[in-house]
């Protein structure tokens, strides 16, 4: 399957990562969380003046933003509007309680540059681990003092930078079912939510990872995780890439989905090195079949 990967090779690295990140992503890439330290908090592209200019620039599709004063976990709730526009919300960020996400910033080439430049000092170690580096994307998050941001999952390979402020992340175990269900990774990859139904009693299964400015956190794909924010307002930037093992997980899981619907009770995806490979061809030629993509 083809997936549109951007010419890295062209790219040159802009050191923000030191040795010894690059040596322990090394050691951890692509199923160990992990910290790294970074040198981009002070970028004039991440400042809250830019972020409130490229929010105004991008189209509305890829822009999201709500109240911050949210539970751990929705449960199929959805999050209150903050009642103003994204510049505003971010300008105001302070205080206007709430949580903003700028998405897929690459659509603007000055943070086009930057996102490859950042993946660019990584890729020899991806490439080497889990093949061609595909469909890199960039998201910025911006979160008042004391925001939440709720239970979910993400199908990227994540690595968040925190730019300002503080923030705790709570991450669960990747691939486990007492997390996220099969069924809902099946629904998922067929067009859900990523949205997790939270329970009190999940939370002693999960490790908090703190993040200070210069500090960052790598997150597997499929880890569920949730946030809190610290007591002043926060700024990260996700810089994400899928693999074809992330692609292969995915569409094995949807053709899981497709068996259950047949009455059957598939084995659950394997997590990397398996390949996962035998299920996704079945279903991206049933995919192709019925005109799905």
């Amino acid at each position: 399957m083809n997936h549109q990967s951007n010419a890295f090779s062209q790219i040159n690295p802009v050191d923000t990562f030191d040795e010894t990140s690059r040596s322990a992503f090394a050691v951890a890439y692509p199923e160990g969380p992990h910290k790294l330290v970074h040198r981009l908090r002070d970028h004039p592209l991440m400042q809250l003046d830019a972020l409130a200019v490229l929010g105004e620039t991008l189209p509305d599709r890829s822009v999201e933003y709500n109240r911050a004063d949210l539970p751990i976990g929705l449960n199929g709730e959805k999050a209150p509007g903050n009642g103003i526009g994204i510049g505003e919300t971010i300008r105001t960020i302070a205080s206007s309680g709430s949580w903003a996400a700028l998405k897929n910033i690459e659509q603007i080439p000055a943070y086009a540059d930057l996102l490859n430049a950042l993946l660019e000092e990584l890729r020899p170690t991806i490439e080497a681990r889990t093949g061609a580096m595909l469909k890199p994307q960039g998201f910025v998050f911006i979160t008042s003092p004391n925001g939440v941001t709720p239970y979910h999952f993400d199908p990227e390979h994540n690595i968040l930078l925190q730019l300002m402020g503080s923030k705790v992340m709570t991450m669960f175990p990747a691939g486990d079912a007492r997390y996220a269900p099969d069924q809902t990774h099946e629904t998922y990859h067929t067009g859900g939510g990523r949205e997790l139904f939270w329970r009190d009693e999940l939370l002693h299964g999960g490790k908090k990872w703190s993040l200070q400015p210069g500090e960052a956190l790598y997150v597997p794909v499929m880890s569920p995780h949730f946030v809190n924010n610290g007591p002043s307002p926060s700024v990260s930037l996700s810089i994400t890439w899928r693999s074809e093992w992330s692609f292969a997980e995915a569409d094995a899981r949807a053709f899981n989905g497709l068996l259950r619907k047949l009455g059957l009770n598939p084995r659950a995806t394997g997590r990397w090195p398996a390949t996962n490979r035998a299920k996704a061809l079945c279903w991206r030629i049933y995919a192709k079949a019925r005109g799905l993509r």
